[in-house]
């Protein structure tokens, strides 16, 4: 049984993760989930909530049961970190270090291994800055999960859909299994 920490960003592929979620439930896992504000615009907290059998962490400065701040103490608990679908925008404030939101501060608090799962439109996902940023956290261990192509949400095609959900679970168990 492994602590799953799932960030879920402001994506359409955000409904994906509630999946993910089910997958790992149904290994035996614990998971927490952690959402963006934009994350939670597109799938309800509840859903993640119901099928985690846990709270959601969406406010970096909730009010906290423990004595320590929100963002140290889910840092603290987990075996692994993963962030799908993680936007551009996170990627980019990963890569440079900004904790400007709880899933933000949480991935700079962590010492857990972090697994991401890009979801975007598909010229977001071949612009320069990008590849620049995820080489730069794939430098720093971040194991990235590539997109698929196919349809986008946007209308176009090409890649930039989030990965399979079991590749996506593969590479989060064997995260684990390489920090112990």
């Amino acid at each position: 049984m492994a602590k799953i920490l799932l960030g879920v960003t402001g994506s359409i592929a955000a409904y994906k993760a509630a999946e993910l979620v089910r997958m790992f439930v149904k290994a035996g896992d614990e998971v927490r989930v952690m959402m963006t504000e934009a994350a939670a615009k597109f799938v309800a907290p509840l859903t993640f909530q119901t099928l985690s059998q846990n709270p959601v962490s969406l406010e970096q400065f909730a009010e906290v049961a423990e004595w320590k701040p929100g963002h140290i103490s889910l840092a603290d608990w987990a075996d692994v970190l993963v962030v799908a679908p993680a936007t551009a925008n996170t990627l980019a404030k990963m890569r440079f270090g900004l904790a400007d939101n709880l899933l933000t501060s949480t991935l700079l608090a962590t010492r857990a291994p972090v697994v991401v799962a890009p979801a975007m439109n598909d010229g977001m996902w071949e612009n320069a800055q990008t590849k620049e940023n995820l080489s730069a956290l794939e430098a720093r261990g971040v194991k990235v999960v590539e997109p698929g192509s196919g349809f986008l949400a946007c209308g176009t095609t090409g890649k930039g859909r989030v990965a399979d959900l079991q590749q996506i679970f593969d590479a989060a168990k064997e995260a684990v299994c390489s920090k112990n």
